[in-house]
């Protein structure tokens, strides 16, 4: 062969070895690996609480350093509370309560979430231990798990979370739903109060235009910190969904509510004193939930823990 043959043949060889090295680096199916996370932004490592939400249960303890709060409905028209965190750790959070079915369609959003809980159904059990996440009940980690003395049981099981296999990773959880902080969007209107009815429960969030927060009450009474302070949220969600029965029942033979978060629908957004008509949308269980503005403009968040409430349609 020729020098000039030689030369073609190598340069040849070197192409065909970077496109093989692109397609591995790709998938090599032309199709991007999921990632929610802001461009710029650490990916955030998540640990995710499910925390009782009755009246005997609180105040709450550590619910004020949570990046996200999720509130659905559970049985007997009760509603739960899924704390997540990612940006801090406090040294104590709960009381701990057990997941549902919900919770796991819900996490899904999170890249292989770490979830404490108290317990499950049996038959959901086997569920959870098959999901993309990292189940750390109290049969897992019992070390970091204690009954606290000023409350009856179940209502005093608490997590120590610097005793179970999880690093807070400093970025605020909200990155891995692809949501920034951010302008509000244009319009709006005013708003100083707005409750959110479950059967048997409410929340309702009171804008303090002195401490730039939606305060939060629950079932009609200030909702408060271990400490005393009270919980407020800097930007609030409420998105109206489906909530239908489970295959799945509790103890005592209730049927379990299932909340659909995959799907579309209205939403309420709530910052700065105002309220924004909003549309929600999340195609897929392992795709990021979407909110716009009714004519597709992006939702951003003010500063402070986010609230994203699952209201029965009709319901709110």
């Amino acid at each position: 062969m020729s020098a000039a043959g030689i030369r073609t043949s190598a340069a040849v060889l070197f192409t065909a070895l970077v496109l093989l090295v692109a397609a591995a680096c790709t998938g090599g199916d032309g199709s991007s690996p999921r990632s929610s996370s802001p461009s710029g932004a650490g990916r955030a490592d998540v640990l995710a609480v499910k925390i009782d939400n009755v009246a005997p249960a609180r105040p709450h303890t550590g619910l004020e350093r949570a990046d996200i709060v999720y509130v659905e409905q559970v049985e007997a028209g009760l509603s739960r509370i899924l704390a997540v965190y990612s940006s801090a750790l406090p040294p104590v959070i709960g009381p701990v309560r057990s997941a549902r079915e919900t919770d796991l369609e819900l996490l899904r959003q999170f890249d292989r979430p770490t979830l404490a809980f108290s317990g499950a159904q049996s038959r959901l059990l086997p569920v959870i231990d098959r999901a993309p996440l990292d189940p750390v009940p109290p049969s897992k980690a019992p070390g970091a798990y204690f009954r606290g003395p000023d409350r009856p049981a179940p209502h005093n099981l608490y997590l120590r979370p610097e005793r179970i296999p999880f690093e807070a990773s400093g970025v605020n959880a909200v990155g891995e739903l692809g949501l920034e902080v951010g302008a509000p969007p244009p319009g709006g209107e005013p708003e100083d109060s707005r409750t959110v009815r479950y059967p048997s429960a409410s929340v309702t969030f009171t804008w303090s235009a002195e401490r730039e927060r939606w305060l939060v009450s629950l079932d009609g009474s200030p909702a408060r910190t271990a400490e005393g302070g009270r919980l407020g949220a800097g930007t609030v969600v409420v998105q109206d969904v489906t909530v239908r029965p489970s295959d799945f029942r509790d103890r005592s033979g209730n049927t379990s509510p299932f909340t659909e978060t995959v799907g579309s629908g209205s939403a309420v957004v709530l910052r700065d004193g105002r309220a924004y008509e909003a549309r929600w949308a999340r195609s897929a269980a392992d795709a990021d939930t979407v909110y716009t503005t009714p004519d597709g403009q992006r939702v951003d968040l003010a500063e402070g823990p986010l609230w994203i409430l699952y209201a029965p349609r009709g319901g709110a």
